[in-house]
């Protein structure tokens, strides 16, 4: 078992993982950062930012109503991540949460067929401090979610997508344990229960080399990651406060999973710098 983590404000402050798409400036977790106004709601429910920015992929439009994406959507989503983040801080007892971020909205279409450069939703996540990945989607999330149209529109997730490689070998050998594959494959049997699906960045179509075909857990074994995707939110929550509420159970009833994969995959735990 891990140690309990120490409080925050004894630890070194520490820098989260850098990805390319996260919207400036970063989220300032410090004891000087500045306070979030609270969560009172998206700026519509039927998301019309959003689908009159699918039909109007340029910069001209984006630049004349940039203040709509800002005030409507970018600013509630920081508000909304931090009051979730002080919901569920406690119910992570061995893991550090590290700070909310928001996502730019702007794609990256350096290797992307679709050149179109904004993105139809508003993102944000809550990792955990952890060493091992070397991309966000390589660390475990207590938290993902995002609101817009589209494939990625309005999803919540739970859990660690990709894995690297010497986090997925930690990973499988964790599956095949026979305490700690039981106690996951408990836990999946729980949120399976509860309404969620699972999903990961990618998985094999066989058991991989090494592993009995036959294994209790051989659909586990075939991925590289693990994630439990939470039911569809409510739409008409997305205008309400009541959004926190609904966002922190969810989060606190995929919790054991976060928790299981922060223990399974680290290399090393975090209390200073991540890369």
């Amino acid at each position: 078992m891990p140690a309990r983590k120490t409080t925050k404000t004894s630890a070194i402050k520490p820098t989260p993982p850098r990805e390319p798409n996260a919207d400036r400036p970063e989220t300032d977790d410090s004891p000087d950062a500045p306070t979030h106004a609270k969560f009172t709601g998206f700026a519509d429910s039927q998301l019309a930012f959003f689908h009159a920015l699918a039909k109007h992929q340029d910069r001209e439009w984006f630049a004349a109503h940039k203040s709509d994406y800002l005030e409507g959507w970018h600013a509630p989503m920081e508000s909304l991540l931090h009051e979730v983040f002080a919901r569920i801080d406690e119910q992570f007892p061995y893991v550090e949460l590290a700070a909310p971020k928001v996502f730019r909205i702007y794609k990256d279409v350096r290797f992307a067929k679709d050149k179109s450069p904004y993105k139809t939703h508003v993102a944000g996540i809550i990792l955990a401090r952890q060493h091992g990945g070397t991309t966000i989607t390589e660390y475990p999330a207590a938290l993902y979610i995002s609101v817009g149209v589209g494939d990625d529109g309005n999803m919540t997730a739970h859990g660690q997508y990709n894995m690297a490689p010497a986090q997925l070998e930690k990973f499988r050998a964790a599956i095949v344990d026979d305490q700690r594959g039981t106690e996951l494959a408990k836990i999946c049997k729980s949120l399976e229960k509860a309404g969620f699906r699972f999903a990961s960045g990618d998985s094999l179509k066989n058991v991989p080399r090494g592993f009995d075909p036959e294994h209790p857990r051989a659909e586990l074994l075939k991925r590289k990651g693990l994630v439990a995707m939470g039911p569809e939110m409510p739409t008409e929550l997305l205008t309400s406060p009541t959004l926190v509420d609904y966002l922190a159970k969810q989060t606190l009833k995929a919790a054991s999973l976060v928790n299981w994969l922060v223990e399974a995959t680290a290399i090393s735990t975090v209390t200073g710098k991540i890369p």
